[in-house]
């Protein structure tokens, strides 16, 4: 085989962690590149060297090309790999890495220029006989005439970047009177995270199904298809659970789809791993229509390799070094079932924005049949800069059942405590009874969003918290003096130990008496706990609840069950999975981030749901809406400010006319 000494992986997270993985595997040297707020992170940890790129802000990290372009170079790399996302699809930093001398572990410049356009790899793969979905862009629109294009297209449409995927920028237009607010938006999204403010507009195939087929060239004309990922479980336009095989799909509609992918690949002369995207009707199966090309690795790679049993990463790294595939289209087979979720630092409850904080301890599930991808680390702090994606749980089965099953145990398994995750929505989301059935499409998450999501708090979590609580206050050492036990005791008899809690805006008042628990004025019940190690296990009546407990700044205890997470500081318990409902008067920033655009001015007359602020932090974007009537009494926000969570962004006091 041929191959490579030593490869450089131009990115960071999860995907970098995983490509180091298959490089160790291979016998190849790997290197890291990191910004200022990676210093410490997993992926720098587990490359054999790593190098300083930069401050933690992207542009001038991951995203500078001349500096990784050096790394390479100074540490003796022949080889850069790009994982995804950050410089993966950017034609300048392939075309950078070939003048350096460096083999780009990826598709040939050409290929990259054609697909990353969407307007001309729509026209490209048209030409190759692919079915594609109506639509117009930009360059075919005269100025002044894009509602007349839409209307022409016809309601509802999806605007699209030309340049980008991901997700990024796209916006669902529904009727005319939300077209002006959408392309502002979508071509602000599209300039800041691809340079690039070219649209496409496509018919929006209605009860849609996201279904890609997974390619594989070489550099000897020979094209394989992986079989298919079904990515139809979607919010805000990105993938949080895939799977292969798709149900969908028959024997025939699988090599029919596969080999237009296959020839959308020849097409361009494509060479490394890609996913061809395809969109098809939930009613009408037997009609599927492109959407693009990810000329990359994608996010979910790992559920084709756990049924096909490749390892893509390891492909990747073959082809670029012009070996040839050994395997024939024959030779593809898909046997079992397997399905990832995406665990992200967001809050469900709150539009998916995203969180943030310091890890304070890690568990990931193991066993037969589950993976993760994940760079979490105990001390890992989760900012604003990055994508907040912080791992992959998959799970495969024989069958699409037993799969799913062992990936909602996973879950139930996995605690990341310090910050809010959407494990809890995830698992809610798995059992869905549509999803457990296989009816999905690209809609179903915000159909069923409030059923998903919920602000109220299991009483169990607050006799947990108030148990634990009391635990820890129990005096140590061998002599005890009994003044110092905290049972409440007065005279005539025991009073009980009362802690008053708090998580987001639900509050309770729990009363401990020996083993007896009362939550505000509902009916005491029978509650023991009892630890080891980190863990804490509550019996309430015959049921057990388990958990995990870490020490962290300040004294702060966390605990967790199946995605949820409590801090304490003093008596009040702030629930970390759960986000506060904005109110009227001042406006709070949704999550930690940069103000992009202020849409008013101090004394403006706003009504209920008029937009003030656009914060964005981890590629994506919260439009911030006056809570009540009023006027804009107080504003000190300006573009480009750094805004923290909850800090006052702006004060929306009643006209005088409603005091």
């Amino acid at each position: 085989m041929s191959s490579f000494d030593t490869v450089l992986v131009a990115n960071r997270g999860e995907i970098a962690v995983r490509v180091i993985r298959s490089l160790r595997e291979l016998g190849i040297r790997s290197v890291a590149v990191y910004s200022d707020a990676d210093a410490d992170a997993k992926h720098v940890r587990e490359a054999d060297t790593a190098v300083r790129i930069g401050p933690a802000e992207a542009a001038k990290s991951y995203l500078s090309i001349s500096a990784i372009v050096e790394a390479a170079q100074v540490t003796g790399a022949q080889a850069v790999h790009p994982g995804y996302g950050f410089l993966a699809e950017n034609a300048a930093f392939a075309r950078a890495c070939e003048e350096a001398g460096l083999v780009f572990i990826g598709p040939p410049v050409a290929a990259i220029e054609q697909m990353g356009d969407k307007i001309r790899a729509k026209a490209t793969v048209s030409a190759a006989g692919v079915p594609v979905v109506p639509g117009v862009s930009d360059v075919d629109i005269p100025e002044g005439g894009f509602a007349e294009a839409v209307a022409g297209v016809g309601y509802p449409v999806l605007l699209k970047p030309s340049a980008g995927g991901g997700g990024k920028g796209m916006r669902l237009v529904h009727e005319e009177s939300e077209l002006a607010a959408a392309i502002e938006s979508a071509r602000r999204e599209a300039r800041g995270s691809f340079g690039d403010d070219t649209l496409l507009v496509e018919r929006f195939v209605t009860t849609p199904r996201h279904i890609e087929i997974q390619v594989l060239a070489d550099q000897h004309g020979n094209v394989l298809h992986l079989g298919e990922r079904e990515c139809s479980l979607q919010r805000r336009h990105q993938k949080i659970i895939e799977e292969a095989p798709s149900v969908l799909l028959d024997e025939a509609t699988r090599q029919k789809m596969g080999a237009a992918a296959a020839e959308a690949a020849r097409s361009v002369g494509y060479v490394g791993a890609g996913t061809v995207e395809f969109i098809m009707s939930a009613h009408d199966p037997d009609e599927f229509f492109f959407m693009e090309m990810n000329t990359r690795l994608q996010v979910e790679h790992p559920v084709t390799e756990m049924v096909t049993g490749l390892d893509l990463v390891a492909w990747q790294v073959r082809v670029a070094a012009g070996d040839p595939l050994t395997l024939k289209q024959e030779d593809v087979r898909l046997e079992g079932h397997a399905v990832e979720a995406r665990v992200y630092a967001e809050d469900p409850a709150r539009g998916f924005i995203p969180t943030g904080g310091t890890v304070l301890a890690v568990h990931e599930p193991s066993g037969d049949g589950v993976r993760v991808d994940s760079w979490m680390t105990e001390g890992a702090v989760i900012g604003s800069n990055y994508d907040p994606m912080l791992a992959k749980v998959i799970a495969y089965g024989p069958d699409r059942t037993a799969a799913l099953r062992k990936l909602d145990r996973a879950l139930a398994d996995t605690a990341l405590l310090g910050l809010g995750t959407n494990i809890a929505f995830l698992r809610g989301l798995l059992a869905d009874e549509d999803v457990r059935a296989g009816r999905l499409d690209t809609e179903l998450v915000d159909r069923r969003l409030s059923s998903l999501v919920s602000s109220d708090v299991p009483e169990g979590f607050f006799v947990a918290a108030a148990l634990d609580r009391l635990l820890s206050l129990q005096p140590k050492g061998s002599v005890v003096d009994p003044w110092d036990v905290p049972s409440g005791w007065r005279v005539g008899g025991g009073g009980g130990v009362t802690f008053r809690l708090r998580a987001g805006e639900v509050q309770a008042v729990v009363r401990v008496t020996a083993s007896t628990v009362q939550v505000d004025d509902h009916e005491p019940v029978e509650a023991t706990a009892t630890r080891v190690g980190d863990v804490l296990e509550v019996r309430r009546d015959s049921g057990i609840e388990r958990y995990r407990r870490a020490d962290g700044p300040q004294q702060t205890v966390w605990l967790a069950r199946d995605g949820f997470g409590f801090a304490f500081a003093d008596q009040e318990v702030r629930l970390a999975a759960r986000g506060e409902a904005a109110g009227a008067g001042p406006v709070k920033s949704p999550m930690p981030g940069t103000v992009l655009v202020v849409k008013v001015a101090q004394g403006d007359v706003v009504a209920a749901g008029t937009p003030l602020l656009v914060v964005e932090a981890m590629k994506m974007e919260h439009t911030v809406t006056a809570p009540i009537d009023g006027v804009v009494s107080e504003l000190s926000t300006r573009a480009g400010q750094q805004v923290a969570l909850d800090e006052t962004l702006a004060v929306v006091s009643p006209n005088e006319e409603q005091r």
